[in-house]
C-alpha cells in the first residue's frame, strides 16, 4: 500500500484495506474470464490473447504509476523490496510453470480463484502445486546448486539494459501497445473472422495514443531524490543561496547547556563521523536524507535541526535538500565543523586578541567542557561486545 503507509494509512488499517482490494482482484480476474482454462490456454494456442493483454497492461500501469509517483516523491524506490534473480533457476522454473500453464489451464493465482468458484480442475490444480511445493522443500539440498546459481542480485531490468527508467518505461509501453496490435490480428486469423471488439478501432486508437503519450512523459520524469541530488551538485547555486545559521560559539553554548530541542545532522562520510563527531549528532549521507527512517527523525517539528559539515558549501547542500523533503526549523553550522574546531576545540588563548572579553572566557570553558562532553557520549553510546542482539519478530 506505499506510498500511504504508514503516513495516511496505519500498519493496521493497511491489512484491510489489502484485504479488500484482494477480493476486488479476485473479482476482476473471474469477470475477465481468468476462471475459465479455455481462455487462459488461448494465449498459447492462438485464439484468445486475453491473458496478454491484461497483464501487459497491469504491469505498463504500474510501471508508468511507479515512475510518476516517483517523479512527485510520493514513493522511494530504494523501498521497493526487487526479487534477487537467479538466472538458471528463473529459467527452469519458468518453463516448468509454462508447460504447467498449458497443460493445466491456470497458472497459481487463476486456479485460486477458478477454485474459489467451484471449478474442480482447478483445485486439482492447486493440489499438484502443493504437492510440487512439497516436492521442493524436501528435495532443496538436491537443488541448492541449480536454484542459486548465476546471482543476478535485486536487479531491474532498465539497469541490466544501461538505460534511464523513463527510457525502459517508453520503450515498454511501445511494445506492449505493438503487441496488442498485433495478436488481434494474429487472433482474426486463427479464429478466421474478426473477434468482437470491446472497443472500437477510433477508441482503440485513442487510447494507444494517450498510453504511448504517458510512456513520452517518462522520459523526463526523473525520480525526485533524482532530481533534488542532480541540482544540489550545482556548487555555484548552492553556494548563492543562504540559510539560516548557528555560530560556533552558540552551537558550543547549547551542547553544553544540554539542549534536548537541537539535533545535529552530521552529513560527513562514516569514517570521519566516527573519528569526531558532537553529542547529539547523527550522521548520514546526502542520498540517506531522502531515507523514510532518516526522514522520521527529521521531520519532529519542536526540534532545530543543525546541519554538521567540514565546510559550509556541504552544509548548504545538505540544508538545500532538507529544504526540498519539507524538513522543519534548519540551521547550518556557520563556517562548517572546520571553523567550529578552531573556534572551540582548539581554541588557543595566546591568539585571541580581536575577540571579546565575553567570548574570551566562555571559549576557554568551553575548550575543556565540550571534549568532556564528547568523551561522555562516546562512552554512553559504545556497544558491550558481550552483549547478544535480540531477535524481533513480526510480521504474518
Amino acid at each position: 500500500m506505499a506510498p500511504l503507509v504508514p503516513d495516511i494509512i496505519s500498519n493496521e488499517l493497511n491489512f484491510l484495506v489489502a484485504f479488500i482490494i484482494g477480493i476486488a482482484f479476485g473479482f476482476i480476474l473471474e469477470q475477465a474470464g481468468f476462471s475459465t482454462s479455455k481462455k487462459l490456454v488461448g494465449l498459447f494456442y492462438g485464439y484468445d490473447f486475453t491473458v496478454l493483454r491484461v497483464f501487459f497492461t497491469a504491469g505498463v500501469t504500474a510501471m508508468i504509476g511507479l515512475v510518476f509517483f516517483g517523479y512527485l516523491g510520493w514513493i522511494d524506490m530504494s523501498y521497493v523490496y526487487i526479487n534477487p534473480t537467479f538466472l538458471y533457476s528463473a529459467l527452469v522454473g519458468g518453463g516448468i510453470m509454462g508447460l504447467g500453464f498449458v497443460i493445466g489451464g491456470f497458472c497459481p493465482g487463476t486456479s485460486v480463484c477458478a477454485a474459489a468458484i467451484g471449478k474442480i480442475d482447478a483445485m486439482w490444480f492447486i493440489f499438484g502445486s502443493f504437492l510440487g511445493v512439497l516436492i521442493f522443500a524436501e528435495g532443496y539440498p538436491m537443488f541448492e546448486e541449480l536454484y542459486k546459481a548465476e546471482n543476478w542480485g535485486n536487479v531491474q531490468a532498465f539497469d541490466s539494459l544501461n538505460m534511464p527508467m523513463g527510457i525502459f518505461s517508453f520503450l515498454l509501453t511501445f511494445v506492449a501497445i505493438a503487441a496488442f496490435w498485433a495478436v488481434s490480428i494474429i487472433e482474426n486469423k486463427i479464429n478466421g473472422k474478426p473477434q468482437k471488439k470491446i472497443l472500437d478501432l477510433k477508441n482503440y486508437v485513442l487510447l494507444s495514443n494517450v498510453a504511448l503519450f504517458l510512456a513520452i512523459l517518462t522520459i523526463f520524469m526523473p525520480l525526485k531524490k533524482d532530481n533534488i541530488l542532480e541540482k544540489s551538485n550545482d556548487s555555484a547555486m548552492i553556494n548563492n543561496l543562504s540559510f539560516d545559521e548557528i555560530d560556533s560559539e552558540e552551537l558550543a553554548f547549547r551542547l553544553i547547556d544540554e539542549d534536548e530541542n537541537m539535533l545535529l545532522i552530521d552529513v560527513r562520510d562514516t569514517a570521519s563521523y566516527n573519528k569526531f563527531n558532537l553529542p547529539n549528532s547523527i550522521n548520514t549521507s546526502f542520498e540517506n536524507l531522502f531515507d523514510k527512517d532518516t526522514q522520521m527523525k527529521l521531520k519532529l517539528k519542536d526540534v532545530e535541526h543543525i546541519i554538521i559539515a567540514e565546510n559550509e558549501s556541504d552544509a548548504k547542500k545538505a540544508a538545500f535538500i532538507t529544504e526540498q523533503i519539507d524538513v522543519p526549523n534548519v540551521k547550518i553550522l556557520a563556517g562548517g565543523l572546520s571553523r567550529f574546531k578552531s573556534d572551540i576545540i582548539n581554541f588557543d588563548s595566546l591568539s585571541s586578541a580581536k575577540i571579546s572579553h565575553d567570548s574570551f572566557r566562555f571559549r576557554k570553558k568551553a575548550v575543556v567542557k565540550i571534549p568532556e562532553l564528547i568523551a561522555k557520549a562516546k562512552l554512553q553510546n559504545k556497544v558491550d561486545p558481550n552483549s547478544k542482539p535480540k531477535r524481533v519478530v513480526g510480521g504474518c
